[in-house]
Order: C-alpha cells, then structure tokens, then sequence
C-alpha cells in the first residue's frame, strides 16, 4: 500500500522584499523626477540666453543702422534747407557745391548726394559741378514724394543705383507755396551692411534681417540677392513682427524652412532688425548635458535595480529558509500535518477572531479504529503508512484557507474549522469517515472515528472547552462502536448521531 505525503504550502513574498523594491522604485521615480525637472530648468535657461543674446544683438545692430539713418537724414534734410535757400542759389557753383554738401555724411559706403527738380531733371550732383543729364522722373523714389506731400524721409527697396547695389535715400523740397519742388536723393551701399554684419559671428542657419516697415526685405545675412527686395509681409512671422513693437515668437523661416526662435526690436526707426537662431543650435549644448547627465542617471538607476534585485533575492531566500524552518518546526514530520504547538496556535488565534466576529467555530477529533492492534499485528511502517493515509483523506476534506488540518499525537488527528456550523463541521467530518473507509484494504481495513463540537464563543469562554466537548463526542463515537462520527449539540452534552453507523 503506498501513500503520498501531502506538499507542503509555498510561502508568499516576504513583505520586506515588498519594501524594498517600493522604497527603490520611490527613490528611482523621485531621482528621474529631480532629475527631469532640473533639466527642464536647463532648457528653459538656455532659451532664455538665447532669447536675451539675440535681444541683445537685433537692439546693438538696430541701434547701429538706426544711427547711421539719422546721420544721412540729418545731411539730406540740410541739403533740402540749402536749396530751399534763395541766397544760395545766387552764389557760384563752387561755393554753392562747398555750403550744401559741407555737412553731408561722406564715407565709401554712401553715395553721394544729387538734387532733382520738379521735371526729374538732375540739377545738382554733389560728385560733379558739371552734372551729366539724367532724368527720374520714373524712379519710385520720385513718384512717392511727388505724389505724397506728407511723405518724409522714404527709403527705396534694394537696386542699382549709381553702379552699386544701394538703398536710396530721399526727401521731398517744397517751395514756399508749399508745391513740389523736386528731391533730394542719396544711398547706402550693400557694403555697409557686409561691414556691418562680418564683424558679428554667427552661428550657422543663423540669420539677421533688415526689413522695411511695409516688409519688403532691405538685407539679409546670410547673403541672397534672391531675397533681397521680396515682399514677406504675407508671411505669418513677418505680419506678427509689423503688427507688434517687440517680441519673440518660435516659428519656419519664410526662406529656408528652418526651425528659429526670432527675436525683433523695433524702436520707431523706418527699419526693423530680426534676428533668428535655429532651435538646433540653441539646443546642442543642452543636448549634450541631457545625454551626459541621462547616462549618469540610467547607470544609478541601472545600479539600484540590479542591487535591489540582488538583496530582494536575497530576502526572499532568506524568508523561504526560515518558512522552511518554521514548517519544520510546526509541521509533523510523518504525516505533512500540523504539529500540536502548531494546532495550540491557531486554535488561539481563530478562537479570538470568533469572539470578535461572533462567529462560529467548529472542531475535529479524529482517532484511528484499533490503531495499537493494527501496529502491533502488521508492524511500525504499516502503521506509518495508515497514519499518512488517513492525513491524506483529512487534508483533502479540510482544505478551505482558514482550515487547519493537524496530528493531535499518536494516532489521534484534529481539524479546526473557523465559521463552520455543527452542521457544516457534521458534514466534513462524514466526508473524511468516507475518504478513510474507501481506502485500499492492504494489509487491513481502516476506519475511523470522530468526534464534532461547534459554538459561537463568549467573552468568558475558554477554548479549551471546545476541545474537551469534542473530545468527549469522540469517546461517545467510539462507544457507539467506532467508525463513526458523534456530535457535541452543546459543550456540555455531546450526542452519537444515529444515522452515522459505519
């Protein structure tokens, strides 16, 4: 006859491991955390540097051109004042050349002055006291101030004029009726502005743009004479620029599609300065940091993981020993079962439970029929094997969470059955008498009998009577002729049930 000892449960995860791997994922979201904030502050400072440099630079180049428009307006408008004298018209060519032109700004990167008349015709060239014959009554510069008597100082779009890619300058004069009297005309070569803008360095797909105010592009750098002279005012950038005095905004460059944060400063001046820098460029540096800094983190975190999966394996193995220890411990070696200091445990503990749940609780005693005789006729290891047999039917009948199946000594066995009625307890403990008695007959038929006690304790109850109540109801089965299950109704007067004969 061969009989299998019941597995013992496995253990659960030990709540220290739980810890541990919460209080390291706490410590890893918190770090990222930390982590991600301060890197966010790192890019929100770079594109606040970036924003103030190129808010710096559009002020110092709008500043630059702004100075050197007034310098020229400033020289065209005494050149009006010169003609619209009637004494200086009466001196010589030579003297009248020396008085209009003495204080107009000369420099390589300026053209020189010409006044023209009412007809267009070129009256006064502040190159040349014999002027060549030159009409432009056709030029826009000319048609603006002859039809426009409001207009002050105009700036062309970029052209040739005079052999030179120039920006025109012009003023209207007005006689002393207040008629059209002709223009006064001067340029700014293309030089200045590469003058200007070679000493800035720039880094690359970054752009400065020199716009007029009804967004006609005067310059551009980096240099593209296709650009130079279109009209961006349609552009959504450029609209925001001309509607708003200064700012900011992230936007595609209307020329080159390039990702720019473009910074404007427009200080009233005819021109308007925008600078853009590429998002690429504003970001690099805190690329790398991020990329330094995220590989400082993913090798702590990295490290954390691997250690916390290292020492929660290592409680884990610790906890299953000493659950192996204690199974030892409270485990009875022969049959699987509890042991009795086992059994006394749990009996404390579900016994208090029920007090305060006011629950039932139900009991188990078991005893093997003739068992001495059995062991003394077929020997110790037969006895061994009727003996984990047995367990093996009482561990398949007592099987719910709570239950507690264990070896009461010797022979004898116990379940504990929290929140089972008289009945419920009846009901397994016939299903384990059956179980036993179906059992193989080899080498002899075994049997059993129990004894079942329930109540529903007090406060002033002791557990201990429900165990001599079982008790009790297990001799009044044996009396009754064993393998058989007997029922305490109450603690104090256990009672055989009469339909339970074996």
């Amino acid at each position: 006859m061969k009989f299998q000892k019941p597995k013992a449960r496995i253990g659960r995860w030990p709540l220290s491991a739980k810890l541990l791997i919460l209080s390291s994922l706490v410590t890893i979201l918190g770090f990222s955390a930390i982590c991600g904030t301060v890197m966010l502050d790192m890019r929100r400072a770079e594109h606040e540097l970036a924003k103030q440099g190129s808010e710096n630079l559009a002020t110092s180049i709008d500043s630059d051109i702004g100075r050197t428009i007034e310098q020229y307006d400033l020289s065209l408008r005494a050149v009006v004042a010169g003609v619209n004298t009637p004494e200086i018209g009466q001196l010589s060519r030579e003297l009248r050349q020396l008085i209009l032109f003495d204080k107009a700004a000369s420099s390589a990167q300026f053209g020189g002055f010409q006044v023209f008349n009412a007809a267009g015709d070129l009256t006064i060239d502040a190159a040349s006291l014999d002027p060549a014959e030159q009409n432009s009554a056709d030029e826009n510069f000319f048609k603006v101030h002859k039809n426009d008597g409001e207009r002050g100082l105009f700036i062309s779009k970029p052209m040739l004029h005079r052999g030179a890619y120039s920006i025109v300058l012009s003023r209207r004069i007005t006689d002393v009726d207040g008629n059209f009297a002709g223009v006064v005309v001067g340029s700014i070569r293309f030089s200045y502005f590469h003058d200007l803008f070679s000493r800035l360095r720039l880094s690359p797909h970054e752009t400065i743009t020199v716009v007029r105010r009804d967004g006609v592009v005067i310059m551009r750098t980096p240099f593209d004479l296709d650009v130079i002279g279109r009209d961006l005012s349609k552009t959504p950038g450029v609209m925001r620029v001309l509607t708003r005095a200064n700012g900011s905004y992230s936007g595609v460059g209307a020329v080159d599609n390039v990702q720019r944060l473009f910074v404007w400063r427009d200080s009233g001046r005819p021109l308007i300065v925008i600078v853009g820098r590429p998002w690429d460029g504003i970001n690099s540096l805190w690329q790398k940091q991020v990329w330094r800094i995220g590989g400082i983190m993913a090798a702590l975190i990295m490290f954390i993981i691997v250690g916390t999966i290292f020492l929660a394996r290592e409680i884990g193995r610790r906890a299953n020993a000493e659950g192996k220890l204690e199974e030892l411990a409270t485990t009875d070696a022969l049959t699987g079962l509890r042991n009795r200091r086992k059994f006394d445990a749990a009996m404390e503990i579900e016994w208090r439970r029920a007090i305060r749940g006011a629950r039932p609780i139900a009991l188990l005693l078991i005893d093997a029929d003739h068992f001495k005789i059995f062991n003394d006729t077929y020997g110790h290891q037969s006895g061994d094997q009727a003996l984990i047999a047995i367990a093996g039917c009482i561990a398949a009948s007592a099987k719910r969470a709570g239950d507690c199946a264990a070896r009461y000594g010797g022979e004898e066995f116990a379940v504990l059955l929290p929140g089972s009625s008289l009945r419920d307890a009846m009901d397994i403990a016939e299903n384990i008498r059956q179980r036993v008695e179906r059992i193989p007959a080899d080498p002899a038929k075994l049997s059993v009998s129990i004894g079942v006690a329930s109540v529903r304790p007090l406060v002033t109850m002791e557990w201990t009577g429900l165990v001599e109540a079982a008790d009790k109801a297990l001799y009044a089965a044996k009396d009754a002729g064993r393998n058989r299950c007997a029922a305490a109704e109450n603690v104090r007067r256990p009672m055989v049930a009469d339909n339970m004969a074996a």
